[in-house]
């Protein structure tokens, strides 16, 4: 596996950097991308290094062959038209940079919306490779296939199973849609690894303080705001909600560390600003009648809108127009967590709620809705996972039953034939005694 992997790898690589309009210069970045995010992954779980290197290249290859090819026949206007937009801005950004000069005006309406942090992103690579959308592309694609170790180490926090983490994994790994908007020049492959990058250090944050957790928590935080910045509100209050709440027993010693961290991650956000933004963000973005016009410009901006009837300016309607449907495995694995892993998986399951019934309120169009819905997939697929195990387990313990009845009728017919040998070796052995004695009686009557 690992020679099919190297050579993969290598063919690949050979292949876009020979073929490709900058194909070199995007390997180049993804290979020191990449050997970045493998040194982090392999420094995990000592038994299981080997099988999240694996997962992580094999997820690589993937998404870069797929951004590869969406970056040959020009499907970006396709797939997801933002990646123009982010490369248009972008190399302005970049440009500016080089030139000295300010940057451009259009990036202050960036801020409000809080999508300029992918500006910065694809602006610092066109400055070191020249302006080079496939080079972004394969950035994302790293930071996509290295969400599936860092889900893996999630599933494994909760639930101490090795089974559910690894199935966590692969699905993130390869599930199509979450392969589709990590492989583009979209920012929701850097959110999805974000979000799963916070919710590890606060499930570690909730367990042990830790300077290293504490920092990436921080970080992560302030770098969703930048991308994306109702997410962040949400993630933010899952965060503090599940420290205050405990994702342990409480005592005096871990409530102490549980308000420590809420304070101190509260000092960190707002030095790097982000009480100046949140003000304005709310009151322009922070109601139901924003949210509804910003709802009713998606449903009439493209051909895939849909639900252009329904109102979500009220609480009645907003209710009306929830959309997501539980699978049979979600259903069982989150069934499960709640009435055994309630503590341990509250910051994952608050932030999936709350975003889960955002987006149902706030969708209007198909693209998008399957684009941003892969915010909350990677978490569902832990729950998903979960249930898949259950369900295997219980298949297995009932073919153990079996086997073991079987056994046990094999075993008791077999006792039944040895008996039934040994009765008749008695009464053959007891045939012939009697024998012997009637002879000897009747010897001793002739005589």
């Amino acid at each position: 596996m690992n020679a099919l992997l190297a050579a993969l790898s290598v063919a690949l690589a050979a292949a876009v950097a020979l073929t490709m309009r900058g194909g070199a210069a995007a390997v180049l970045v993804c290979a020191a991308c990449a050997m970045v995010a493998g040194a982090l992954v392999i420094k995990g779980e000592g038994a299981q290094r080997p099988f999240l290197l694996k997962i992580f290249v094999a997820g690589l290859l993937v998404r870069m062959a797929v951004g590869s090819l969406i970056n040959a026949f020009e499907l970006q206007d396709f797939f997801g038209g933002d990646a123009i937009t982010y490369d248009l801005l972008g190399g302005a950004l970049a440009d500016a940079w080089r030139a000295g000069v300010p940057q451009p005006a259009d990036l202050a309406e960036w801020a409000i919306g809080g999508g300029w942090g992918m500006l910065y992103m694809v602006a610092v690579v066109y400055a070191a490779v020249g302006r080079n959308m496939l080079a972004v592309q394969f950035v994302n694609a790293v930071l996509g296939a290295a969400t599936a170790p860092v889900i893996f180490f999630c599933a494994r926090h909760i639930f101490q199973n090795l089974r559910v983490a690894k199935v966590a994994a692969l699905a993130v790994a390869f599930y199509p849609s979450l392969v589709l908007w990590s492989s583009q020049g979209l920012k929701d492959g850097p959110i999805v690894f974000l979000l799963s990058l916070a919710m590890l250090a606060t499930l570690k944050l909730g367990e042990k303080l830790s300077f290293k957790y504490f920092a990436t928590l921080v970080l992560s935080l302030f770098a969703i705001l930048t991308l994306r910045f109702y997410v962040f509100y949400m993630l933010a209050a899952a965060v503090a909600g599940s420290f205050v709440i405990g994702m342990r027993q409480v005592s005096s010693q871990s409530l102490a560390r549980q308000l420590l961290i809420v304070v101190t991650m509260g000092v960190g956000l707002t030095y790097m600003g982000v009480l100046r933004t949140a003000g304005t963000q709310f009151e322009r973005y922070g109601n139901l009648q924003a949210v509804q016009t910003s709802r009713a410009d998606l449903v009439r901006a493209a051909n895939s809108g849909f639900g252009a009837d329904v109102d979500v300016s009220t609480a009645s309607g907003a209710l009306s127009a929830v959309w997501w449907v539980s699978f049979p495995l979600l259903v069982v694995g989150v069934w499960f967590t709640l009435s055994y892993r309630l503590r341990q998986a509250l910051p994952i399951l608050l932030f999936t709620l709350m975003l889960t019934l955002a987006y149902s309120i706030f969708q209007g169009n198909i693209g998008t809705a399957y684009r941003q819905r892969s915010q909350i997939l990677v978490f569902y697929f832990i729950f998903v996972a979960v249930g898949a195990v259950l369900l295997k387990e219980r298949q297995e313990d009932r073919q153990r039953v079996i086997a073991y009845e079987r056994q046990q009728s094999v075993t008791a017919v077999q006792r039944a034939v040895e008996a039934r040998k040994r009765y008749s070796a008695w009464k053959q052995g007891r045939g012939e005694e009697l024998e012997r004695v009637a002879q000897d009686i009747n010897e001793r009557v002739n005589f």
